[in-house]
């Protein structure tokens, strides 16, 4: 008729092949921010806002990776990813915009 309650309650193998593959990639992420702070100088204007930029880039590579995996929303629905996904969008452009114009950051950089 149905299944037993053995079957259902089976203990799953643990998935150690996809937690190294998890590892790896955030090694490998990591190992070039590490690169990237020592190799780009932040002496000139640039250099300083590029080494941020992409510091902030990768970051957001990286959690978004975790959060995918550790949280189980890479298999979620396309539209579930977007309700997630565009409020973090709309709450950083925010804070930069209030650092950037109200918080008068823009006079005190030189």
């Amino acid at each position: 008729m149905g299944h037993s309650v053995e079957n259902s309650t089976e203990k799953q193998k643990p998935q150690t092949k996809e937690l190294w593959k998890v590892f790896w990639i955030l090694l490998a992420i990591t190992a070039v921010e590490f690169i990237i702070a020592f190799q780009i100088s932040s002496d000139n204007n640039f250099g300083k806002w590029l080494k941020i930029t992409l510091f902030i880039l990768l970051t957001f590579v990286k959690s978004f990776y975790i959060v995918g995996n550790f949280m189980h929303l890479r298999h979620e629905v396309k539209s579930m990813i977007w309700t997630i996904v565009i409020p973090v969008v709309f709450v950083v452009w925010l804070l930069a915009a209030l650092v950037y114009f109200e918080g008068g950051y823009i006079g005190s950089v030189r």
